[in-house]
């Protein structure tokens, strides 16, 4: 992970996270890298949800992915996002 990826700035990315899409943190919390989507996510997130996640992002952030291939990489896992906006120098 990049040194400008606090985990203060993980911890405000899950609370996003799980905020954009009403839901509640899964019994145990929210792993960095645990998976957001599909078979093994236990948050059980769709492509709807996906789309409230990236919605917040560009209203928090101010970071736009247009890209569904670039948005399913960066919506991988908690610290995928925390990676990607850091890249875009929003950590």
């Amino acid at each position: 992970m990049s040194t400008t990826v606090t985990p203060e700035f993980i911890a405000s990315l899950k609370a996003m996270v799980l905020e954009s899409v009403e839901k509640e943190a899964p019994t145990g919390g929210l792993g960095d890298d645990e998976p957001l989507f599909g078979p093994e996510a236990r948050l059980d997130l769709d492509s709807l949800d996906a789309l409230q996640v990236s919605m917040t992002i560009q209203q928090r952030f101010g970071v736009r992915m247009p890209d569904s291939k670039e948005t399913r990489r960066a919506l991988t896992s908690v610290a995928h996002l925390a990676e990607h906006l850091a890249q875009a120098g929003k950590a």
